[in-house]
């Protein structure tokens, strides 16, 4: 009996699921009535106004205008005058006819962009004559603008997206912007908003007639994030300006909060060069720059021998280690350090004597020569296991590894350990005095700016870094981001005996320079072996000069690292221009004007333009 009505139930229940399916496909779901009309209906994007971009005192630095974009339709196009349209688009009737060929390939349907970036001027022209060309149509978009031309490598610019691009994300479509570089490419999803769609009714000749259902069906574009950034625009400004002529790099940062304050890459460019219809010929003209390389962020991607700023943090490894104490000191016998074919010429003069405050502020390289051994020989013979613990001190402070910053570029730089050295010397071939140059920053040794600025706030924070970062808020609300704090490997009782010796380095050592009356500056200088090999030859070039600084000396305001290639040593260019920017940030203008004008008005390019020197390699400083 269950069985003979089990059949028609089954049969039953099957057949309403279907015409419940039905009825939902064909009367109730809009969207399959809005695909099965699509030769009736076009669909047009609405792009949001890109998010605006401030400093950190909520000045402007990236905003908008207004431009528009021809758009066609390829299959309403009718036969017109080519020549004319080109005349008024002031382009070729080959390029014309390219687009629109172009255009076709896409779809013959759906609207593609035909000449983009056009003028609110030269769009009036266009409205004019716009009814001549069927098919053709003007749509409003916007692109970027600066205010004040700066900090070009930091903010990145936008571009139209590729087939890569679109092949990542199907949200864009060709012809469409999206963020390059800095902080337009890493906070693009902030930045860009979300498109909106209207649906628009065509009639039978393929014309628009108006909204589709009454703009039932369009959906509203969500709006862009507005970014706060760490930076500070006047002091950035300003770091620009003291590099003007010069190539190097300025990265500030604010210790106790890991803000940057300001990221400098010299040369840098006008970043509204990227912008408009001359966007792609300004583009290689940067690009095909491999000498000044204006589009390279030195402060991230560089990597150099951090040199005599480096000192600090062997001296803090020693003192964590216990292989010396502040008085411990050593004899500067012949005003200069020789071991395993390394000559390192000092500053002191012969038979001085440096415990570790005179060896800072003199810079002594016998004097860091031989702490850099008591280190590496603190296990005796096991030279491997003084290499590793050295290592792993230094990456305690961010070195040799990426810092986790919000910007998509950036170098880990170079902190070699026991096995690096295995490799090129075989096992127990190498000892201390093999790799000394390490106790002066050279060697093996690569660093980034931003990794020296780094470890510079840990020093201040007397043994603490917060992770870098430049973005302060979204829309002015403050960030629910807690930003890692990371200690180092070295106790806090040690960082004061260091911060005394860069403190004496600035009042009465080699960086005199970056004195300033009522503020108490700890730095370190350092001149950095700048070299290459002709024809197999190991060929010196013009030193680095570079400086490691901070301030005040209690509750620190600025850490910061500069270095400016080819500058000869740390005192003649960045020692000064660290101090100069110091000062101009805790007391918002500079009295030091003879410094400031021989900064400003100094250039490097005629250094920059020699021939190789060939000088003999020798270790300064």
């Amino acid at each position: 009996m269950i069985r003979s009505f089990f059949l028609p139930a089954v049969t039953l229940l099957t057949a309403i699921v279907f015409v419940g399916r039905l009825i939902s496909l064909q009367l109730l779901n809009s969207s399959y009535k809005l695909l099965s009309n699509s030769n009736a209906v076009i669909q047009n994007s609405i792009y949001p106004e890109r998010g605006y971009i401030y400093d950190r005192n909520q000045k402007l630095l990236v905003s908008n205008q207004p431009v528009y974009d021809l758009m066609s339709i390829p299959e309403n196009i009718i036969p017109f005058d080519t020549l004319e349209l080109s005349k008024i688009l002031r382009t070729s009737k080959a390029e014309l006819k390219e687009k629109i060929k172009s255009a076709r390939t896409f779809s013959v349907k759906l609207p593609s962009i035909i000449f983009g970036k056009i003028s609110k001027e030269r769009n009036a022209v266009i409205q004019e004559k716009i009814w001549k060309y069927p098919g053709f149509f003007l749509q409003k978009n916007s692109i970027r603008h600066y205010p004040i031309p700066i900090a070009s490598n930091l903010l990145g610019y936008v571009s139209e997206v590729n087939k890569n691009d679109i092949k990542k994300d199907n949200y864009y479509r060709s012809g469409e912007l999206i963020g390059r570089q800095g902080i337009e490419e890493y906070y693009e999803l902030l930045l860009r908003g979300k498109k909106g769609k209207k649906f628009y009714q065509k009639d039978h000749f393929n014309r628009i007639i108006g909204p589709y259902k009454e703009g039932k069906f369009d959906m509203p574009v969500e709006g862009a994030e507005n970014l706060f950034l760490t930076i500070d625009m006047e002091l950035q400004q300003y770091g620009e300006e003291l590099l003007q002529n010069k190539r190097g790099a300025i990265v500030a940062i604010e210790p106790k909060t890991g803000e940057v304050l300001s990221l400098v890459s010299a040369p840098g460019y006008d970043p509204n060069m990227l912008v408009g219809r001359e966007r792609s010929k300004n583009f290689e003209k940067l690009v095909l720059d491999t000498l000044a390389k204006p589009l390279f962020d030195r402060g991230l991607q560089a990597q150099y021998a951090p040199g005599s700023p480096f000192k600090t943090l062997n001296a803090l490894i020693a003192l964590q280690e216990g292989v010396i104490d502040n008085e411990t000191a050593f004899l500067c016998k012949k005003g200069h350090f020789y071991a395993h074919g390394m000559f390192m010429e000092c500053h002191c003069r012969p038979g001085t004597k440096n415990n570790l405050l005179s060896g800072l502020y003199r810079s002594c390289n016998t004097y860091f020569a031989n702490i850099y051994r008591r280190i590496i020989d603190k296990a005796g013979e096991n030279v491997e296991e003084g290499m590793n613990v050295w290592n792993e001190h230094l990456k305690s402070f961010g070195l040799g590894n990426y810092l986790g910053y919000d910007l998509p570029i950036g170098k880990k730089g170079f902190i070699p350990d026991a096995s690096y050295y295995n490799y090129w010397y075989n096992k127990g071939g190498w000892k201390s005095a093999t790799v000394v140059s390490n106790a002066i920053g050279q060697g093996e040794l690569l660093t980034t700016p931003i990794q020296m600025a780094n470890f510079t706030a840990a020093i201040a924070n007397r043994g603490y870094f917060i992770q870098p970062h430049f973005l302060k808020s979204i829309n002015n609300d403050n960030l629910n981001k807690v930003y890692e704090k990371k200690e180092t490997s070295i106790d806090s009782i040690h960082f004061e005996s260091v911060i005394d010796g860069m403190h004496q380095v600035v009042e009465i050592g080699t960086a005199r320079v970056a004195k300033i009356k009522g503020i108490e500056v700890c730095g370190k200088t350092g001149t950095v072996e700048n070299f290459i090999k002709i024809n197999g030859v190991k060929t010196t070039l013009s030193d680095h000069s570079i400086f490691i600084a901070f301030a005040p000396k209690e509750d620190p305001k600025i850490a910061l690292a500069v270095y400016v290639e080819n500058g000869y040593w740390g005192a003649r260019w960045a020692a000064p221009i660290a101090s100069l920017m110091i000062e101009r940030y805790l007391n918002r203008s500079v009295k030091r004007k003879w410094l400031e004008e021989r900064m400003l008005n100094g250039s490097l390019l005629e250094e920059y333009e020699k021939p190789y020197s060939g000088k003999p390699f020798v270790i300064n400083e």
